[in-house]
């Protein structure tokens, strides 16, 4: 199933739900309109696409992704992390998670980050989309997975899409490990500037209208109204679903890969297959500003601490 059209872009699915590959462009070069309506209607449907052997630095990346949105800074807790003049560049590496929340935290985690997430998501308005580009990869292992969370609710039975619709969770950095409580740099940093948001479960995709499952094992820290218990039982069954093999598609890494993914329906897993063998994994990642969750009942998420993250 490949298409091209007039910009010579082949558009390859990789999965039945999730992923597809695109060929024919030079992420480098300005694309035309056609280009980037192929790669947005790409990403509509498949939630994340890849290209391979590309050549970009951090200038050209950021430039590629402008042309899809406004890009942020590299993250809201990057600090002096961000490589000189590109503070919109978030640098994901076994050192740099070092540098920025400490090595025990990154223990805690994984050596390029948690486990099943969007990004950011306890921002009042997480980012639309991401975009990763590889530098250093292993010559083995290290492949990151991705699953189309529209897909995963239209997956669940009507009864529970029924129920769900209705809730709404609080997302808070941090809060997989108790993150607050340590003596990490990763602590100081949600004890003086907490990011938290409560968004629906269930959110309106903005441009296909889809409705999305909306919580992540990361960032999602309670559903707001239950018992703990009732909380914990409803989050446990979701994320169950969320990892389902065919929701997913795993990307393997090479030098020049990039992948672009919508940061509102799919989630992804940082690989933690890597880690003893001491290889070395250097990727840089930007993101688009993204807009303010809509629920089913068109009631829009609400913050709890931290600001509105806007263009870098």
């Amino acid at each position: 199933m490949t298409s091209a059209t007039e910009t010579r872009l082949q558009v390859t699915p990789l999965s039945g739900w999730t992923g597809a590959l695109i060929g024919g462009v030079d992420l480098s070069q300005s694309l035309s309109d056609g280009a980037v309506a192929e790669i947005r209607d790409a990403l509509n449907k498949w939630k994340v696409v890849f290209f391979r052997d590309q050549t970009l630095d951090h200038a050209a990346q950021i430039a590629f992704g402008a042309q899809f949105g406004d890009v942020t800074p590299g993250h809201p807790y990057e600090g002096d992390s961000a490589p000189p003049e590109f503070p919109q560049i978030h640098t994901v590496s076994p050192a740099a998670y070092d540098h920025r929340y400490g090595p025990k935290y990154r223990k805690k985690q994984s050596a390029n980050g948690p486990g099943w997430h969007a990004d950011v998501t306890p921002l009042i308005n997480p980012p639309s989309h991401s975009i990763l580009r590889a530098e250093v990869v292993p010559p083995y292992g290290g492949d990151t997975q991705f699953t189309n969370v529209a897909a995963v609710y239209q997956g669940l039975s009507e009864s529970v899409r029924g129920l769900i619709d209705g809730l709404r969770a609080e997302h808070r950095f941090g809060a997989s490990v108790s993150a607050e409580r340590s003596d990490e740099k990763i602590g100081e940093l949600v004890r003086t500037n907490p990011l938290a948001s409560i968004h629906p479960v269930v959110r309106v995709h903005p441009e296909t209208g889809e409705r999305v499952l909306y919580v992540n094992p990361s960032f999602t820290r309670e559903i707001v109204g239950l018992s703990p218990r009732e909380s914990r039982h409803i989050l446990d069954l979701l994320f169950e679903q969320i990892g389902r093999p065919e929701y997913t598609v795993r990307f393997k890494w090479e030098p020049g890969s990039v992948a672009f993914w919508d940061n509102r329906a799919a989630l992804h897993l940082a690989p933690r297959d890597t880690e003893h063998l001491g290889f070395d994994r250097v990727l840089h990642r930007i993101t688009l500003v993204g807009d303010i969750p809509v629920g089913v009942d068109g009631v829009a998420s609400e913050p709890l601490s931290g600001e509105f993250f806007g263009a870098a």
